[in-house]
Protein backbone atom coordinates (compact mmCIF):
# COMPACT_ATOMS: atom_id res chain seq x y z
CA UNK A 1 0.00 0.00 0.00
CA UNK A 2 0.81 3.39 -0.76
CA UNK A 3 0.41 6.76 0.43
CA UNK A 4 -0.40 9.93 -1.24
CA UNK A 5 0.97 12.87 0.36
CA UNK A 6 -0.53 16.06 -1.06
CA UNK A 7 2.17 19.29 -0.77
CA UNK A 8 0.98 20.56 -4.07
CA UNK A 9 -1.08 23.44 -3.12
CA UNK A 10 -0.24 26.92 -3.19
CA UNK A 11 -0.13 28.00 0.19
CA UNK A 12 -2.05 31.15 -1.30
CA UNK A 13 -3.77 31.89 2.57
CA UNK A 14 -0.76 31.23 4.27
CA UNK A 15 1.20 34.34 2.72
CA UNK A 16 3.55 35.96 3.70
CA UNK A 17 5.03 32.51 4.46
CA UNK A 18 6.09 30.87 0.77
CA UNK A 19 5.39 27.04 1.13
CA UNK A 20 4.21 25.73 4.24
CA UNK A 21 5.59 22.24 3.20
CA UNK A 22 9.14 23.86 4.49
CA UNK A 23 8.38 25.72 7.35
CA UNK A 24 11.02 24.56 9.91
CA UNK A 25 9.37 23.80 13.64
CA UNK A 26 11.62 22.33 16.31
CA UNK A 27 14.11 21.34 13.91
CA UNK A 28 12.31 19.47 11.34
CA UNK A 29 9.95 20.75 8.08
CA UNK A 30 6.54 20.66 8.67
CA UNK A 31 6.88 17.82 5.94
CA UNK A 32 9.03 15.60 7.43
CA UNK A 33 6.89 15.56 10.74
CA UNK A 34 4.49 13.93 8.50
CA UNK A 35 7.29 11.74 7.00
CA UNK A 36 8.30 10.57 10.29
CA UNK A 37 4.73 9.96 11.48
CA UNK A 38 3.41 8.33 8.83
CA UNK A 39 6.86 6.04 9.04
CA UNK A 40 6.55 5.33 12.38
CA UNK A 41 2.81 3.64 12.05
CA UNK A 42 4.35 1.56 9.45
CA UNK A 43 2.77 3.73 6.27
CA UNK A 44 6.69 4.23 4.92
CA UNK A 45 5.87 4.05 1.38
CA UNK A 46 4.85 7.69 0.34
CA UNK A 47 4.08 8.91 -3.26
CA UNK A 48 4.37 13.47 -2.28
CA UNK A 49 2.18 15.13 -5.27
CA UNK A 50 4.36 18.60 -5.10
CA UNK A 51 4.01 21.75 -7.75
CA UNK A 52 6.92 22.94 -10.12
CA UNK A 53 7.80 25.26 -6.82
CA UNK A 54 9.05 22.60 -4.22
CA UNK A 55 9.29 19.91 -6.22
CA UNK A 56 12.91 20.35 -6.17
CA UNK A 57 13.39 20.68 -2.40
CA UNK A 58 10.96 17.41 -1.61
CA UNK A 59 12.60 15.48 -3.98
CA UNK A 60 15.54 16.05 -1.88
CA UNK A 61 13.79 15.13 1.30
CA UNK A 62 15.60 11.99 3.21
CA UNK A 63 13.32 10.50 6.37
CA UNK A 64 14.94 7.32 7.89
CA UNK A 65 12.52 4.21 6.92
CA UNK A 66 10.22 6.12 4.25
CA UNK A 67 10.65 5.42 0.69
CA UNK A 68 9.81 8.86 -1.52
CA UNK A 69 8.90 8.79 -4.59
CA UNK A 70 8.31 12.80 -5.98
CA UNK A 71 5.60 13.33 -8.97
CA UNK A 72 4.06 16.94 -9.96
CA UNK A 73 0.52 18.16 -9.40
CA UNK A 74 0.91 20.66 -12.84
CA UNK A 75 -3.11 21.85 -12.81
CA UNK A 76 -2.83 23.80 -9.18
CA UNK A 77 -6.30 24.95 -9.65
CA UNK A 78 -7.31 21.49 -10.17
CA UNK A 79 -7.59 20.73 -6.50
CA UNK A 80 -7.50 16.79 -5.23
CA UNK A 81 -8.48 15.46 -8.25
CA UNK A 82 -5.81 17.03 -10.14
CA UNK A 83 -3.01 15.76 -6.74
CA UNK A 84 -4.76 12.15 -7.63
CA UNK A 85 -4.40 11.98 -11.28
CA UNK A 86 -0.77 13.13 -11.07
CA UNK A 87 -0.05 10.08 -8.45
CA UNK A 88 -2.14 7.83 -10.91
CA UNK A 89 0.40 6.20 -12.60
CA UNK A 90 2.69 5.41 -8.96
CA UNK A 91 -0.59 3.76 -7.09
CA UNK A 92 -3.05 2.05 -9.78
CA UNK A 93 -1.37 -1.44 -9.33
CA UNK A 94 -1.74 -1.29 -5.75
CA UNK A 95 -4.25 -3.02 -3.30
CA UNK A 96 -4.73 -0.08 -1.04
CA UNK A 97 -4.04 3.89 -1.25
CA UNK A 98 -3.87 5.89 1.63
CA UNK A 99 -4.45 9.88 0.86
CA UNK A 100 -2.89 12.23 3.53
CA UNK A 101 -2.91 16.15 3.63
CA UNK A 102 0.44 17.05 4.39
CA UNK A 103 -0.75 20.24 6.37
CA UNK A 104 -3.17 18.65 8.90
CA UNK A 105 -1.63 18.23 11.84
CA UNK A 106 -2.46 15.46 14.27
CA UNK A 107 -1.05 13.34 17.02
CA UNK A 108 1.30 10.43 15.99
CA UNK A 109 -1.07 8.27 18.12
CA UNK A 110 -4.19 8.43 15.45
CA UNK A 111 -1.41 6.91 12.70
CA UNK A 112 -1.39 4.06 15.45
CA UNK A 113 -5.07 3.96 16.06
CA UNK A 114 -5.22 4.40 11.57
CA UNK A 115 -2.90 1.34 11.86
CA UNK A 116 -5.23 -0.99 13.74
CA UNK A 117 -8.82 0.06 12.13
CA UNK A 118 -6.54 -0.96 8.62
CA UNK A 119 -5.85 -4.79 10.27
CA UNK A 120 -9.39 -5.52 11.99
CA UNK A 121 -11.94 -4.11 9.36
CA UNK A 122 -10.75 -6.24 6.42
CA UNK A 123 -14.35 -6.12 5.03
CA UNK A 124 -14.56 -2.62 4.52
CA UNK A 125 -14.05 -0.86 1.53
CA UNK A 126 -12.36 1.80 2.90
CA UNK A 127 -12.37 4.29 5.94
CA UNK A 128 -12.14 8.16 7.05
CA UNK A 129 -10.75 9.65 9.47
CA UNK A 130 -13.70 12.29 11.49
CA UNK A 131 -13.13 15.10 14.19
CA UNK A 132 -15.22 15.34 16.66
CA UNK A 133 -15.93 18.89 16.95
CA UNK A 134 -17.18 20.62 20.36
CA UNK A 135 -18.74 24.17 17.89
CA UNK A 136 -19.42 24.83 14.25
CA UNK A 137 -16.31 24.42 12.04
CA UNK A 138 -16.56 25.72 8.64
CA UNK A 139 -15.34 22.31 6.76
CA UNK A 140 -16.92 19.32 5.23
CA UNK A 141 -19.00 17.00 7.73
CA UNK A 142 -19.96 13.44 7.75
CA UNK A 143 -23.06 12.13 7.63
CA UNK A 144 -23.53 8.35 8.57
CA UNK A 145 -26.05 5.94 8.03
CA UNK A 146 -27.51 3.49 10.61
CA UNK A 147 -24.93 0.97 9.97
CA UNK A 148 -22.18 3.52 10.80
CA UNK A 149 -20.76 3.88 7.46
CA UNK A 150 -20.12 7.56 5.39
CA UNK A 151 -23.17 7.91 3.18
CA UNK A 152 -22.62 11.79 2.13
CA UNK A 153 -20.41 14.50 2.82
CA UNK A 154 -21.56 18.00 4.02
CA UNK A 155 -19.62 20.82 2.55
CA UNK A 156 -19.78 23.98 5.07
CA UNK A 157 -23.80 22.99 5.92
CA UNK A 158 -23.66 26.33 8.81
CA UNK A 159 -24.47 26.48 12.13
CA UNK A 160 -27.03 24.19 13.37
CA UNK A 161 -27.35 22.77 10.07
CA UNK A 162 -24.66 20.29 10.51
CA UNK A 163 -25.41 15.98 9.82
CA UNK A 164 -23.17 15.13 12.65
CA UNK A 165 -20.17 16.43 14.53
CA UNK A 166 -17.84 14.80 12.61
CA UNK A 167 -15.75 17.17 10.70
CA UNK A 168 -14.50 15.66 7.29
CA UNK A 169 -10.15 15.05 7.73
CA UNK A 170 -7.59 14.63 4.98
CA UNK A 171 -7.18 11.07 5.98
CA UNK A 172 -8.50 8.23 3.68
CA UNK A 173 -8.01 4.70 2.91
CA UNK A 174 -9.50 3.31 -0.18
CA UNK A 175 -9.09 -0.31 -0.93
CA UNK A 176 -10.51 -0.37 -4.55
CA UNK A 177 -7.63 1.64 -6.17
CA UNK A 178 -8.94 1.63 -9.79
CA UNK A 179 -13.00 1.87 -8.63
CA UNK A 180 -11.86 4.85 -7.01
CA UNK A 181 -9.78 6.20 -10.31
CA UNK A 182 -13.25 5.06 -12.44
CA UNK A 183 -15.26 6.97 -9.88
CA UNK A 184 -12.74 10.00 -10.24
CA UNK A 185 -12.73 9.75 -14.26
CA UNK A 186 -16.75 9.81 -14.38
CA UNK A 187 -17.15 12.44 -11.86
CA UNK A 188 -17.22 16.48 -13.13
CA UNK A 189 -17.98 19.49 -11.36
CA UNK A 190 -17.92 23.22 -11.91
CA UNK A 191 -15.90 23.47 -9.11
CA UNK A 192 -12.28 22.15 -7.83
CA UNK A 193 -14.42 19.06 -5.75
CA UNK A 194 -14.24 16.35 -8.12
CA UNK A 195 -12.35 14.10 -5.69
CA UNK A 196 -15.25 15.35 -3.03
CA UNK A 197 -18.03 14.38 -6.05
CA UNK A 198 -16.64 10.98 -6.98
CA UNK A 199 -16.48 9.85 -2.82
CA UNK A 200 -20.31 10.44 -3.08
CA UNK A 201 -20.28 8.42 -6.17
CA UNK A 202 -18.71 5.33 -3.99
CA UNK A 203 -20.69 6.25 -1.03
CA UNK A 204 -24.07 5.84 -3.25
CA UNK A 205 -22.92 2.73 -4.83
CA UNK A 206 -23.12 1.57 -1.15
CA UNK A 207 -19.30 1.37 -0.55
CA UNK A 208 -18.92 0.84 3.00
CA UNK A 209 -16.21 3.43 4.34
CA UNK A 210 -16.15 3.26 7.87
CA UNK A 211 -15.12 6.39 10.25
CA UNK A 212 -12.09 6.65 12.54
CA UNK A 213 -13.47 9.39 15.37
CA UNK A 214 -10.50 11.56 16.78
CA UNK A 215 -10.97 14.44 19.18
CA UNK A 216 -7.24 15.07 20.07
CA UNK A 217 -4.89 17.51 18.75
CA UNK A 218 -5.71 18.55 15.08
CA UNK A 219 -4.33 21.74 13.16
CA UNK A 220 -5.28 22.11 9.62
CA UNK A 221 -2.76 24.99 8.18
CA UNK A 222 -4.67 27.75 6.15
CA UNK A 223 -3.75 30.85 7.77
CA UNK A 224 0.13 32.03 8.96
CA UNK A 225 -0.87 32.71 12.68
CA UNK A 226 -1.61 28.80 12.22
CA UNK A 227 2.43 28.25 12.84
CA UNK A 228 2.14 29.55 16.23
CA UNK A 229 -0.49 26.77 17.24
CA UNK A 230 2.12 24.27 15.68
CA UNK A 231 4.72 25.60 17.55
CA UNK A 232 2.99 25.34 20.73
CA UNK A 233 1.94 22.03 19.64
CA UNK A 234 5.63 20.60 18.76
CA UNK A 235 7.34 22.59 22.05
CA UNK A 236 5.24 20.28 23.81
CA UNK A 237 6.49 17.38 22.61
CA UNK A 238 10.28 18.04 23.44
CA UNK A 239 12.00 16.48 26.17
CA UNK A 240 15.37 17.88 27.44
CA UNK A 241 18.28 17.32 25.80
CA UNK A 242 21.78 19.26 25.31
CA UNK A 243 24.53 17.92 23.23
CA UNK A 244 27.57 17.77 24.28
CA UNK A 245 29.08 19.51 21.49
CA UNK A 246 27.14 23.02 21.99
CA UNK A 247 29.24 25.30 24.03
CA UNK A 248 27.14 26.88 27.10
CA UNK A 249 28.58 29.70 29.35
CA UNK A 250 28.51 28.61 33.36
CA UNK A 251 26.27 31.87 33.56
CA UNK A 252 23.58 31.22 31.70
CA UNK A 253 20.47 29.69 32.70
CA UNK A 254 18.82 26.87 31.22
CA UNK A 255 15.20 25.74 32.35
CA UNK A 256 12.91 23.20 31.72
CA UNK A 257 12.61 20.93 28.34
CA UNK A 258 15.34 22.45 26.41
CA UNK A 259 16.84 20.97 23.27
CA UNK A 260 20.23 21.89 22.09
CA UNK A 261 21.75 20.61 19.06
CA UNK A 262 25.59 20.54 18.49
CA UNK A 263 26.98 23.74 17.51
CA UNK A 264 24.88 26.07 19.50
CA UNK A 265 26.66 28.55 21.50
CA UNK A 266 25.32 30.15 24.33
CA UNK A 267 26.74 33.08 26.03
CA UNK A 268 27.56 34.80 29.34
CA UNK A 269 24.09 35.13 31.64
CA UNK A 270 21.99 34.37 28.68
CA UNK A 271 18.34 33.07 29.93
CA UNK A 272 16.37 29.93 28.09
CA UNK A 273 13.23 28.42 29.49
CA UNK A 274 11.59 25.66 28.05
CA UNK A 275 10.31 24.53 25.84
CA UNK A 276 12.82 25.88 23.73
CA UNK A 277 14.83 23.99 20.71
CA UNK A 278 17.67 26.02 19.55
CA UNK A 279 19.09 24.13 15.76
CA UNK A 280 22.46 23.26 15.00
CA UNK A 281 24.51 26.59 14.61
CA UNK A 282 22.21 28.47 16.89
CA UNK A 283 23.70 31.28 19.18
CA UNK A 284 22.14 32.97 21.96
CA UNK A 285 24.06 36.24 23.17
CA UNK A 286 24.97 37.66 26.41
CA UNK A 287 21.88 38.76 28.58
CA UNK A 288 19.31 36.96 25.86
CA UNK A 289 15.93 35.60 26.98
CA UNK A 290 14.24 32.71 24.93
CA UNK A 291 11.44 31.21 26.23
CA UNK A 292 8.64 28.83 24.72
CA UNK A 293 9.84 29.26 21.39
CA UNK A 294 11.70 27.37 18.06
CA UNK A 295 14.99 28.58 16.58
CA UNK A 296 16.38 27.13 13.26
CA UNK A 297 19.48 26.50 12.25
CA UNK A 298 22.19 29.04 12.09
CA UNK A 299 20.23 31.95 13.80
CA UNK A 300 21.18 34.51 16.23
CA UNK A 301 19.55 35.70 19.16
CA UNK A 302 21.56 38.48 19.84
CA UNK A 303 22.66 40.62 22.82
CA UNK A 304 19.97 41.48 24.88
CA UNK A 305 17.54 40.19 22.87
CA UNK A 306 13.82 39.03 23.73
CA UNK A 307 12.22 35.83 21.88
CA UNK A 308 8.94 34.82 23.25
CA UNK A 309 6.28 32.00 22.05
CA UNK A 310 7.65 32.77 18.50
CA UNK A 311 9.20 30.50 15.35
CA UNK A 312 12.35 31.46 14.00
CA UNK A 313 13.51 30.07 10.60
CA UNK A 314 16.88 29.57 9.40
CA UNK A 315 19.60 32.16 9.43
CA UNK A 316 17.52 34.92 11.15
CA UNK A 317 19.35 37.37 12.89
CA UNK A 318 17.83 39.75 15.97
CA UNK A 319 20.06 41.70 18.47
CA UNK A 320 18.96 44.06 21.66
CA UNK A 321 15.36 43.87 20.06
CA UNK A 322 12.04 42.10 21.76
CA UNK A 323 9.95 39.39 19.34
CA UNK A 324 6.89 38.28 20.56
CA UNK A 325 4.41 35.69 18.91
CA UNK A 326 5.96 36.03 15.79
CA UNK A 327 7.17 33.48 13.41
CA UNK A 328 10.39 34.79 11.03
CA UNK A 329 10.91 32.95 8.38
CA UNK A 330 14.24 32.43 6.87
CA UNK A 331 17.06 34.98 6.69
CA UNK A 332 14.92 37.33 8.38
CA UNK A 333 17.34 40.08 10.27
CA UNK A 334 16.36 43.21 12.18
CA UNK A 335 18.49 46.26 13.15
CA UNK A 336 18.93 46.64 17.04
CA UNK A 337 16.08 48.28 18.75
CA UNK A 338 13.52 46.98 16.62
CA UNK A 339 10.35 45.74 18.66
CA UNK A 340 7.16 43.79 17.70
CA UNK A 341 4.20 44.86 19.16
CA UNK A 342 1.97 41.36 19.76
CA UNK A 343 -0.81 42.64 22.11
CA UNK A 344 -4.16 44.14 21.08
CA UNK A 345 -4.97 47.48 23.98
CA UNK A 346 -8.65 46.43 24.31
CA UNK A 347 -7.58 42.54 24.61
CA UNK A 348 -9.74 41.86 21.73
CA UNK A 349 -8.61 38.56 18.78
CA UNK A 350 -7.25 40.18 16.37
CA UNK A 351 -8.71 40.17 12.55
CA UNK A 352 -6.38 40.09 9.94
CA UNK A 353 -7.47 40.49 5.99
CA UNK A 354 -6.87 37.72 3.71
CA UNK A 355 -7.91 37.89 0.26
CA UNK A 356 -10.09 40.56 0.66
CA UNK A 357 -11.75 39.24 4.02
CA UNK A 358 -11.34 39.96 7.61
CA UNK A 359 -10.54 36.45 9.62
CA UNK A 360 -11.12 35.95 13.02
CA UNK A 361 -7.39 34.81 14.10
CA UNK A 362 -9.35 33.16 17.70
CA UNK A 363 -5.53 34.86 18.83
CA UNK A 364 -5.35 37.98 21.26
CA UNK A 365 -1.85 37.62 20.43
CA UNK A 366 0.27 37.52 16.65
CA UNK A 367 3.43 40.00 16.24
CA UNK A 368 4.96 40.21 12.98
CA UNK A 369 4.90 37.22 10.37
CA UNK A 370 7.79 37.85 7.44
CA UNK A 371 8.05 35.84 4.39
CA UNK A 372 11.88 35.22 3.54
CA UNK A 373 14.85 37.64 3.22
CA UNK A 374 13.15 40.16 5.05
CA UNK A 375 15.35 43.15 6.34
CA UNK A 376 14.32 45.31 9.05
CA UNK A 377 16.22 48.50 10.44
CA UNK A 378 16.97 49.78 13.27
CA UNK A 379 14.49 51.44 15.72
CA UNK A 380 11.28 49.93 14.14
CA UNK A 381 7.86 48.80 15.40
CA UNK A 382 5.58 46.62 14.12
CA UNK A 383 1.95 46.80 14.90
CA UNK A 384 0.19 43.44 15.80
CA UNK A 385 -0.49 41.11 12.92
CA UNK A 386 1.39 42.70 10.55
CA UNK A 387 2.76 40.65 7.81
CA UNK A 388 6.06 41.76 5.24
CA UNK A 389 6.63 39.74 2.32
CA UNK A 390 9.99 38.20 0.91
CA UNK A 391 12.69 40.16 -0.18
CA UNK A 392 11.20 42.84 1.30
CA UNK A 393 13.62 46.26 3.32
CA UNK A 394 12.41 48.40 5.58
CA UNK A 395 13.85 51.72 6.38
CA UNK A 396 15.08 52.32 10.19
CA UNK A 397 12.59 54.47 12.63
CA UNK A 398 9.56 53.36 10.97
CA UNK A 399 6.32 51.93 12.51
CA UNK A 400 4.78 49.82 10.41
CA UNK A 401 1.00 49.41 10.89
CA UNK A 402 0.44 47.91 7.68
CA UNK A 403 1.25 44.75 5.55
CA UNK A 404 3.94 45.27 3.27
CA UNK A 405 4.07 43.09 -0.08
CA UNK A 406 7.02 41.23 -1.47
CA UNK A 407 10.08 42.88 -2.76
CA UNK A 408 8.64 46.23 -1.64
CA UNK A 409 11.46 49.26 -0.07
CA UNK A 410 9.72 51.20 2.64
CA UNK A 411 11.55 54.52 3.07
CA UNK A 412 10.87 56.67 5.94
CA UNK A 413 9.46 59.46 4.86
CA UNK A 414 9.79 61.72 7.64
CA UNK A 415 11.91 65.03 6.47
CA UNK A 416 14.87 66.34 8.94
CA UNK A 417 13.84 70.38 9.70
CA UNK A 418 17.57 71.49 10.13
CA UNK A 419 18.24 74.96 11.42
CA UNK A 420 20.75 77.36 12.59
CA UNK A 421 21.91 76.78 16.24
CA UNK A 422 20.93 80.01 18.10
CA UNK A 423 21.38 78.62 21.85
CA UNK A 424 25.19 78.89 21.49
Amino acid sequence: MKVILLAGGQSKRVKPIEDKCFVRVCGRYLIEHQLEALGKAGFDDVVIVGNANNLERLGELAVGGVQIVVVEQVDLDGGMMAAMQAAKTEVIDEEAVFVVSSNDIVEDQLWQDVRTVLDERTGDDGFMVGYKVQRYFPGGYLQLNDDGYCQSLAEKPGEGNEPSDLVNLVIHLHKDVKGLYAALEAASSEHDDVYEVALQQLFDEQKKYSIVEYDGFWQAVKYPWHFLRLNEFFLGKLERSISSEAQISETAVIQGDVVIEAGVRVFEYAVIKGPAYLSTGTIVGDHAKLRESSVGAGSIVGGSAEVTRSLLGDKVETHDNFVGDSVLSDETWFGAGTITANFRLDKKNLQLEIRGQKVDTHRDKIGVITGERVKVGINCSTMPGVRIGSDSILDAGLRVNQDIPKKSYVKNGQILDVRKNKVW
